[in-house]
């Protein structure tokens, strides 16, 4: 999410973040094949920012909303009830746009150990929250508010650029997304120092303490034992405001979906160590002609600019479901802002191939699988969508 400026981007700030007079359930692609339905008709959700199962073999779904709750239902299609399985709201600072309860993951081993995490933002002092919570003991649709666990805080000098996502990857590490602290344009220069957590992908091992904290820094995290003072949580850096980012289940590869200042948004691969170059580059542009050094960053594995009224990226997800074969392996993603959906043929990466899907009328704030890695999607109108064969 960014920042919005011209009049259309305003009234999303003030409605809801839809610039759409009418609100269709079903869009065609191009080709005429797929649509973008509803999900699950008879619920809505406030702001839903995240969607998540729990790999727990119950068929569950877990909707987070912005506000700070978190929903629980049946992934069905005439689901009409959902439960509340944990609200935040007093802990909550969602009064900024890109403020509030922004990533849920649950533990792998979550079916012996109830173990989930919650990223969110605070206020007194304004700081992001990586917390731990376990599941009720007597009800499996009920988290046990009373068993936070926080395990990284740290500070966010403005309300803005708060990456948010986390997730449990391969190897079993907690992920965490993480902007450059906001304003414009990196004013504290954070984007490219290593002794702050900020415009970073952290990766933290949850399940080892080391001294007063509850977490443990992987031992080939690139930054680990080192002696300038870098923060050893650090996976990569040189990034924005990485909006949702996602695991390639066949091969495991970190796909993120960063947010550009002005003119570029950008979708990279990261790689352990990484440094993705902001606040020097935009995309594969020098945002900073005085100081636009290349040697070792990583460029992305593609871009889009803004001439078309694409706004903020919002990540997806390689498909790697059952139900689309022509999806098979493309990285699905949208723009928040325009409701544009691409899929991303990167399977030759000096040659990827962009293809729109489709043009919704709505926001898209994030994209989300169930356990059979079918895809959904959160719209700000406050519906979930999926996709659908039309014939």
């Amino acid at each position: 999410m960014n920042k919005l400026i011209n009049t259309c981007i305003l009234s999303v700030l003030l409605t809801q973040f839809s610039c759409a007079q009418n609100n269709s359930s079903t869009s065609p692609t191009p080709e005429g094949n797929l649509a973008v339905v509803e999900a699950f008709p008879a619920l809505s959700f406030t702001r839903p920012v995240d969607f998540q199962h729990a790999g727990d073999n119950t068929k569950r779904l877990f909707v987070v909303e912005q506000r700070g709750v978190i929903s629980v239902f049946e992934n069905d299609a005439n689901a009409s009830e959902k439960t509340e399985f944990l609200s935040l709201e007093s802990q909550v600072d969602d009064s900024g746009n890109e403020e509030g309860l922004l990533g849920l993951a649950f533990h792998p081993e979550f079916v012996s150990n109830g173990y989930f995490y919650v990223n969110y933002t605070a206020s007194n002092p304004n700081r992001t929250i990586i917390s731990r919570f376990s599941v009720s003991a007597s009800n499996p649709n009920q988290a046990d508010p009373a068993s936070e666990l926080v395990l990284l805080e740290f500070e966010q000098p403005y309300s803005n650029h708060n990456g948010g996502q986390i997730s449990f990857g391969p190897d079993g590490f907690l992920y965490i997304a993480v902007g450059d602290g906001g304003s414009g344009g990196d004013p504290k220069e954070n984007g490219q120092n290593k002794n702050t957590l900020l415009g970073t992908i952290l990766r933290i091992d949850v399940n080892k303490s080391n001294g007063s904290k509850s977490y443990s820094i992987p031992s080939d995290n690139p930054f680990v034992n080192n002696s300038n003072g870098f923060r050893e949580e650090i996976y990569a850096y040189g990034l924005r405001n990485p909006w949702r980012f996602s695991f390639d289940t066949a091969n495991g590869q970190l796909w993120v979906g960063d947010v550009g200042q002005n003119k570029f948004e950008e979708i990279d691969i990261i790689k352990n160590g990484g440094n993705y170059g902001w606040n020097r580059m935009e995309g594969f542009h020098c945002f900073k002609p005085s100081d636009c050094d290349k040697t070792g960053l990583e460029m992305p594995i593609w871009e889009y600019d803004r001439s078309n009224g694409d706004i903020s990226v919002t990540g997806g997800f390689v498909y790697r479901g059952s139900n689309f074969k022509e999806l098979e392996g493309l990285y699905v993603y949208a723009d928040f802002v325009s409701g544009r959906i691409w899929s991303l043929d990167a399977s030759s990466p000096a040659s990827p191939v962009n293809k729109e899907l489709f043009d919704m009328d709505f926001a898209i704030s994030s994209f989300g699988v169930d356990q059979d890695q079918e895809l959904y999607i959160c719209g700000f109108d406050d519906k979930i969508y999926k996709f659908k064969k039309i014939n």
